[in-house]
């Protein structure tokens, strides 16, 4: 078992910068891919970014490329999403996931967490 909680989420304006963290506890983290989606009001759950169990594999989504930087610290049991130029579309709740293999589909992690909200002003 797995227990993933998120944190860094809060308001920014558009442009801003926040970092959001996913703490992990339970069997070991450095076996699992990890990945961030994102769910905003009236939309469904999206992916966001992918990192393999060794940092090498990286995978973003079209919209966040450029921008969003994920990265993970096995020592610490942790996974981060660096989000730059922020914008009021990036306003979502957003989960980490814990899964086998780096997906891009939500359905492929085995474990989630409860999600951080950001919201992005204009």
């Amino acid at each position: 078992q797995v227990q993933l909680v998120e944190s860094g989420g809060g308001l920014v304006q558009a442009g801003g910068s926040l970092r959001l963290s996913c703490a992990a506890s339970g069997r070991s983290f450095r076996m699992y891919a990890m990945a961030w989606f994102r769910q905003a009001p009236g939309k469904e759950r999206e992916f966001v970014a992918t990192i393999s169990q060794w940092s090498g594999g990286l995978n973003y989504a079209d919209s966040v490329k450029g921008r969003f930087t994920i990265s993970r610290d096995n020592a610490e049991s942790t996974v981060y999403l660096q989000m730059n130029s922020l914008k009021p579309e990036d306003t979502a709740v957003y989960y980490c996931a814990a899964g086998a293999i780096a997906a891009t589909t939500e359905a492929s992690y085995t474990y989630r967490g409860q999600g951080t909200q950001v919201t992005v002003s204009s």
